[in-house]
């Protein structure tokens, strides 16, 4: 792979909310100068003025090498990298706005997580569609437990950046990694962005658990089954079964279904206390990806005959008006099952 040496990366960031925002202050508090798109001009300007994101990561100075805009071509023209931040369902739109200007040379990351409704394309997916001259081996997935205020107090994270090109991934890898945030390779990006983007959607559910303050062991039999139907979706369209065991997988998932700062578990939790799901979204500026991620997986699953009871019930709640409780006993009243389905004989799973 013929690349630029690491330190002297150019580098653009698509997206300035919270995740956006924190991944542009850690690169550029390495010293990368990067460009950071910005739909909203006021946080343009805020950062411009003020060096702080106070709309989606308030309390955060941030670094000097951060350059704000809404000029979509400045960010993405002439970089060796771009990192793609913005709402899943946005990424398509975005995406074919930036293809005048990106290079084909250029190394895309999508930190983005979501599964397209209509198509059921992954984010990367849906990039390579928008971005077909940028060859395949270049683009990558960065996914993992991280809370972006975490991230941006410099707390010790982990996270996983996969590619097809293990050069590929080596090379993000390096661009990203710092003493408080270790980033490992991985070459599995169907297994990576399935555990990324359908775990949200296991956050709502059990953010209704505990909504209906139903405790920890209603909390521990979701999270578990709920890895189970991830790993079960990710067999059936050709993901690696250990990577659910990941920080991609169970690690991402444990910490949004169990994290204050899960804004999927907060939307799931007002519903389980009571609220209407469209009076708790429009209480919420930043987007709460399992939501809309919830819609793709009840159809998805229902085109490949995947099994996600879960996922299936937590639809029915946001889209159908099933109430919680009737949701709940439906679970726990289906047919008596092995605990190992068929899927998982065979396999290098626990």
């Amino acid at each position: 792979m013929k690349d630029p040496d690491i330190l002297s990366t150019k580098i653009g960031v698509v997206g300035g909310g919270s995740w956006g925002t924190a991944l542009a202050d850690l690169l550029a508090s390495k010293g990368f100068p990067v460009d950071l798109w910005i739909y909203e001009s006021e946080v343009v300007e805020q950062i411009k003025t003020r060096k702080e994101n106070s709309v989606f990561l308030p309390g955060f100075p941030l670094s000097a090498n951060l350059f704000p805009t809404n000029d979509l071509s400045k960010v993405v023209s002439n970089k060796d990298l771009v990192v793609m931040v913005t709402p899943s369902h946005l990424v398509r739109t975005i995406t074919g706005d930036m293809a005048p200007f990106i290079s084909a040379e250029t190394i895309m990351v999508s930190a983005s997580k979501g599964i397209e409704i209509g198509t059921h394309l992954t984010m990367s997916q849906v990039i390579h569609e928008k971005l077909p001259f940028i060859d395949e081996r270049r683009l990558t997935v960065l996914s993992g437990p991280t809370f972006a205020k975490e991230v941006a107090s410099r707390m010790p994270t982990g996270i996983t950046v996969a590619a097809k090109d293990p050069e590929v991934a080596e090379f993000v890898q390096k661009v990203f990694a710092t003493p408080y945030f270790r980033v490992y390779t991985h070459d599995d990006l169907m297994g990576v962005e399935l555990g990324g983007a359908v775990k949200n959607v296991i956050a709502i559910s059990a953010g209704i658990v505990d909504g209906l303050k139903l405790g920890n062991n209603t909390r521990a039999i979701l999270i578990t089954r709920g890895l189970a139907e991830i790993r079960r979706l990710g067999l059936r369209l050709g993901a690696n079964p250990d990577t659910f065991m990941g920080l991609a997988g169970m690690g991402d998932l444990l910490l949004t279904c169990t994290g204050d700062l899960s804004r999927n578990h907060t939307v799931g939790k007002k519903i389980g206390e009571g609220h209407r799901l469209k009076d708790v979204l429009a209480e919420m500026r930043m987007v709460a990806e399992g939501v809309k991620t919830a819609k793709s997986v009840y159809n998805l699953s229902k085109k490949l005959d995947v099994d996600m009871p879960i996922c299936h019930a937590t639809y029915h709640v946001l889209y159908d008006d099933l109430s919680p409780t009737e949701a709940l006993y439906q679970l726990m009243t289906r047919d008596l099952k092995s605990e190992l389905d068929d899927s998982a004989r065979g396999c290098n799973f626990p």
